[in-house]
């Protein structure tokens, strides 16, 4: 009898494989309030590495992180209109606390735009202390009715940018700097995704901001996930919290802001994006294991290479860990690395060592081959980014093969229910066409323009909408 597959094959059901790869390479479990998560090691060594390489863009805008408290005063919410009925549906209360019912009730914080304000107000008096350039990276509550691990919880950790400015021209060039040089350059770069940077429209923008960013990811299966955004949010807030300064010109000014996130989701996206039947594969730029050397055996010699391997790739900068549980089958221990998606395998078995050689498995390509230990030390950091190269390649010809140019709603809904992306232009659709998109459960996931790039005003003559359904 033929072998059944480790995973549900994604042709077969997608859904499944996802939530079959996401236990077998042990990245996460449910938690035991319905809608959160428990992030595994594994799992959250992803996410570490992907703060880490965020943080370090982050700060190189000379944004400074800071913390703000969970909870947050209910009264709060109220100060602006906007805000506090888009999130409404998803805000988690707390109503008693040390035995007692709370004077006014705290919510969780489903983002601090209200908070972070309350103390903006306070920390700027004068031009002199602007821009204000505040990250934090915190967990946030949202009660979700449809969960799905990292794509949708209830409690998810993530970072949120906040910020100030003089000008409304200096906040709308910092949200785009955070878009494009912070966002995109990770995604890119770091994840390997062929995102599309577009504008939101104004059904689908942040509740309060005068002007939402994103960056659009296709995954495996042809649906869209937005990745990460960032906001103008004109002086709406600064309205509502008085926070203002004083000019050069000694005139009181209201502040104009931003506020931009990303979340843990990006590890659910890496798993659709470049996951295959056999397991996830890490780009090796984000990967906190770029290669795994297996001992196959437990003789000395054959051990004693692992280790001297181990130590040569670490000095020349490759993330690595040793494999010497040879009290478990070989088999088992290659799978479990195949699964985990560990950029490169590095097998040492006593035939090896007569050899000379050590089976190089290339995860993301999928092939195998005999390589000299004396050459595997200096070709590994080349084939690494070969791989890395691959990852974005077929990432950008999956997004192509897929979109396909329309002119009418009704060829839209039918690509995107087909499992694609549709281009139509934008002053074919308008806000009637998107509200019936909706009736089909398609959105339009942002607008670029004729070229491209980001369009700056929402009606911009040549504007092209994408349109998908998404998760």
């Amino acid at each position: 009898m033929a072998k059944a597959p480790v995973l549900t094959p994604r042709a077969d059901d997608f859904p499944r494989w996802y939530q079959d790869l996401i236990n077998k390479a042990e990245l996460a479990d449910n938690g035991p309030v319905r809608g959160t998560m428990v992030i595994r090691p594994y799992g959250y060594g992803l996410w570490e590495r992907m703060q880490a390489e965020m943080d370090a863009r982050i700060k190189e805008t000379g944004t400074q992180n800071a913390y703000f408290p969970l909870l947050i005063p209910q009264s709060y919410l109220t100060r602006e209109a906007d805000h506090v009925e888009g999130f409404a549906p998803e805000l988690a209360v707390v109503t008693h606390g040390g035995g007692k019912e709370l004077e006014e009730p705290a919510v969780v914080r489903p983002t601090s735009e209200m908070i972070v304000n309350d103390y903006f107000a306070k920390w700027v008096q004068s031009y002199r202390d602007l821009p204000l350039l505040i990250n934090q990276w915190a967990n946030v509550v949202r009660w979700e009715l449809r969960p799905r691990l990292f794509l949708r919880t209830t409690e998810f950790l993530w970072q949120e940018g906040h910020t100030a400015h003089a000008t409304q021209e200096d906040a709308r060039d910092f949200a785009a700097h955070i878009h494009r040089e912070v966002y995109e350059d990770f995604m890119v770069n770091v994840l390997a995704m062929d995102v599309v940077p577009g504008r939101k429209t104004v059904r689908e923008r942040f509740a309060g901001a005068v002007n939402t960013l994103t960056l659009e990811g296709m995954m495996g299966d042809g649906k869209a996930l937005q990745m990460a955004t960032s906001h103008e949010l004109g002086q709406n807030f600064a309205k509502a919290f008085n926070t203002s300064y004083l000019s050069k010109d000694g005139t009181r000014e209201l502040v104009w802001q931003t506020s931009w996130g990303s979340t843990t989701r990006m590890i659910g996206a890496l798993v659709m994006t470049h996951g295959d039947d056999h397991g996830l594969r890490v780009p090796p730029r984000l990967a906190q294991i770029q290669a795994v050397v297996l001992a196959v055996k437990g003789d000395e010699a054959v051990l004693a290479k692992v280790r001297e391997l181990d130590d040569r790739l670490k000095a020349a900068g490759v993330r690595v860990q040793v494999d010497d549980r040879v009290d478990t089958p070989f088999g088992r221990r290659a799978v479990d690395w195949e699964l985990k998606g560990v950029p490169v395998r590095i097998e040492i078995g006593p035939r090896d060592l007569e050899n000379g050689t050590a089976t190089l498995v290339r995860r993301i390509p999928g092939n195998k081959e005999p390589v000299s230990l004396d050459s595997l030390v200096g070709r590994l950091p080349a084939f690494l980014e070969e791989d890395q190269a691959l990852l974005l390649e077929q990432a950008r010809e999956r997004r192509e093969s897929r979109t396909c140019e329309v002119s009418t709603i009704e060829e839209a809904v039918e690509a995107a229910v087909a499992g694609g992306w549709a281009r139509v232009p934008w002053a074919t659709l308008g806000a009637e066409g998107e509200a019936r998109l909706a009736d089909h459960a398609v959105t339009v996931r942002c607008l670029v323009a004729e070229d491209g790039s980001v369009p700056e005003d929402e009606d911009a003559p040549g504007n092209v909408a994408i349109v998908a359904r998404a998760y």
